[in-house]
């Protein structure tokens, strides 16, 4: 019994359409001699609930890969797939369309507005995109007691610890049920053991809600936490598969 669930298990993953696919994707920057390329001819995917690391040095392209994944800026070759769909010819407004509804953004810094508290932050990216106040703001204190946050919900930014503000912004990236995380240097600003927690909650809700997520680190640490790891590097991107303790 085990093994026919095992089968049927590997024959959904085979068969489900990838949260993301880059197919020779290039980013450059100038033209002719003072031509900069970043990275050339990316081709990867991410299946749905992959925990993904992205590493590099600093400078090898991971911002520039992350937006371009997240559809906020357009690469200079090659196509981005949300989801199934191609995303290389869609316009602004269809952009932004799959950006509010389909991919959610963690960043280094939190982006919070300081002028609303938790509940409100998290509320504030639903109502955008239609939903009633009441049902945004029940829905933001779901998620916000899932990160452990459920005692400071009328607290504002300034009042909250660095850790609480990113997990503020992790219940915010997922407040309209993403199917794509873009994570960049989710904890690079908190100390290491609030990153350590922090790390720990996104992965651990991104998992709960069966989200796919492309994390980019510079901590090795916790890139072994995750399902895969893509390393780029000299403008290549390479899998390196589950990285080991």
């Amino acid at each position: 019994m085990n093994e026919q669930y095992a089968a049927t298990e590997a024959a959904a993953t085979r068969t489900a359409v990838p949260s993301l696919i880059l197919q020779g994707v290039t980013r450059s920057f100038g033209e002719g001699a003072e031509r900069i390329e970043i990275f050339h001819d990316l081709t990867s995917q991410i299946m749905p609930g992959e925990i993904v690391a992205l590493v590099g040095p600093s400078g090898s392209g991971k911002s520039s890969l992350l937006h371009i994944a997240g559809l906020l800026e357009p690469p200079t070759s090659g196509t981005v797939v949300i989801n199934g769909r191609d995303c290389s010819k869609l316009n602004d407004e269809e952009r932004t369309a799959i950006r509010r509804t389909q991919l959610g953004f963690v960043y280094q810094f939190h982006h919070l507005l300081p002028e609303f508290n938790a509940l409100e932050n998290v509320a504030m990216p639903q109502m955008i995109a239609g939903r009633r106040r009441k049902d945004a703001e029940t829905i933001a204190g779901r998620l916000l007691t899932m990160v452990g946050l459920q005692h400071r919900l009328t607290h504002r930014p300034g009042k909250l610890s660095g850790g609480e503000q990113q997990r503020v912004a992790i219940a915010r990236a997922l407040a309209n049920q993403p199917r794509l995380i873009l994570a960049d240097e989710p904890t690079g600003n908190l100390d290491p053991r609030t990153a350590d927690m922090v790390f720990g909650i996104l992965v651990e809700t991104a998992r709960a809600r069966g989200v796919s997520a492309l994390i980019a680190t510079h901590n090795l640490q916790m890139a072994v936490k995750m399902d895969r790891t893509w390393l780029l590097h000299n403008g290549k991107l390479i899998d390196a598969g589950k990285l080991k303790p």
